[in-house]
């Protein structure tokens, strides 16, 4: 049996959710020296889907006058985690860089995709805009992947889908084995969005999976990460680094079970097959980032989960 593994691996997976336009207004000095003071932001109450966990790479923030390049991530990832759908704050003229790491952050789609996978799914954006005025102001407006019908939609299949196969009975590993073999039956890897970047399906969200039976590594992930955050279970999404040659965009979930951040890749446990049929496989069911190095291993050697350590520390071996 032979599985085409480069047709699993899509190399839309990462951009396709992301379109950044940047503004950038000439700044004088004279200006960002003047910057003495700064409007008071007062952070808002998030929507339903604000996660509480800080993470290794960002974390939650009530600090939103900025000081360095972290204190950026931070906020980014701040005004996303809470829902916001837009966002104003402002650089203080003590931060000498601060503009130009706005624009560095705001311009960069591999960072945003990574502040982005730190969020609940329905809080990840398909498009973040950063306009930077003449007087230091930053003001970012959101636009989120998800409609509210579409979360109305997946929710209630999650709830029949978790009330159908989960007994409070079994225990985290099960519970979370019979998700990842029931979202596997029940797709099939959108061969056609990966060949043509044409499909009739919302195959690169969760609503593809649940709602149509058809995947992309984007949609198996956020579907997984939709139930493991049902169960409480931390969970993130991780993102291949794309500076390598030879490597298309993949994602696929980090789980903490047990004290360990271990790896789950629904998208490589489907594999697409040159008979036809559907075949389900655990061999990137809840391992460990040294179990994942040796299933890369073989006759084809997968590149794919290949991430920046420095970006997800979590999973370092």
């Amino acid at each position: 049996m032979k599985f085409f593994k480069k047709m699993l691996i899509p190399s839309f997976c990462i951009g396709l959710l992301l379109f950044t336009f940047i503004y950038l207004d000439p700044i004088s000095d004279k200006i960002a020296l003047a910057l003495e003071k700064n409007p008071k932001v007062v952070l808002e109450k998030g929507n339903l889907y604000e996660k509480k966990d800080n993470f290794l790479y960002v974390q939650n923030t009530l600090d939103f006058v900025p000081l360095s390049y972290q204190d950026l991530l931070n906020i980014y990832y701040t005004i996303t985690n809470h829902g916001f759908k837009t966002f104003t704050f402002y650089c203080p003229s003590e931060y000498k860089d601060c503009l130009n790491d706005v624009e560095k952050i705001s311009n960069d789609p591999e960072i945003l995709t990574n502040i982005n996978n730190f969020v609940h799914p329905y809080n990840g954006f398909s498009n973040i805009r950063t306009i930077i005025s003449e007087s230091g102001e930053i003001n970012i407006t959101v636009t989120y992947l998800y409609s509210e019908e579409e979360t109305r939609q997946i929710n209630a299949k999650v709830d029949a889908i978790y009330e159908e196969i989960i007994d409070e009975e079994m225990d985290t590993y099960e519970k979370i084995k019979n998700i990842h073999d029931y979202i596997i039956n029940h797709t099939k890897y959108d061969v056609e969005r990966n060949t043509s970047d044409a499909s009739l399906y919302n195959s690169y969200k969760a609503y593809g999976p649940l709602l149509e039976g058809y995947a992309t590594c984007n949609g198996y992930t956020d579907a997984m990460a939709l139930f493991l955050t049902k169960m409480g279970i931390p969970n993130f999404k991780v993102a291949t680094e794309l500076m390598q040659q030879d490597i298309s965009g993949h994602v696929w979930n980090a789980v903490y079970l047990d004290g360990k951040w271990l790896h789950l890749d629904l998208t490589w446990d489907d594999p697409v097959s040159d008979d036809g049929k559907d075949y389900l496989q655990h061999k990137y069911f809840l391992i460990s980032s040294l179990e994942l190095e040796k299933a890369d291993l073989g006759e084809v050697v997968v590149k794919d989960h290949l991430f920046n350590s420095r970006i997800y520390p979590e999973l370092k071996k």
